[in-house]
């Protein structure tokens, strides 16, 4: 019996599986609203940490709608707090920051 030759080029290795992409969907769906996506930006942008403080008085949202905004980026694993006295300090979980690059690199040749 003869190989029949493939008609495209095979998917790639680092294709996302099934549990990788419900993973991701997790993640996309906590950036998907606009004051988590600005919230996780100055989070990013931050050179270190930055405290909470920090980051309500750029939105026209109360303390407690930040507070849960800040805990869906928490869950979804795209940051990272800690409590000192009163404040709570974040920072990018820069490891997840790199899988969602990755995870959406395009070879060159697929830009061409």
């Amino acid at each position: 019996m003869s190989k029949q030759k493939a008609c495209c080029t095979p998917i790639s290795e680092a294709a996302l599986d099934s549990a990788g992409a419900v993973e991701g969907a997790a993640v996309f769906k906590a950036l998907a609203d606009p004051i988590r996506l600005r919230l996780m930006s100055m989070i990013a942008s931050a050179d270190g940490e930055i405290c909470v403080c920090d980051l309500t008085g750029s939105f026209e949202v109360s303390g407690p709608t930040i507070s849960h905004h800040l805990r869906v980026l928490r869950e979804a694993g795209l940051v990272d707090c800690e409590r000192r006295g009163t404040w709570v300090y974040y920072w990018p979980v820069r490891e997840r920051l790199q899988w969602i690059s990755a995870l959406l690199a395009a070879p060159a040749k697929a830009l061409a």
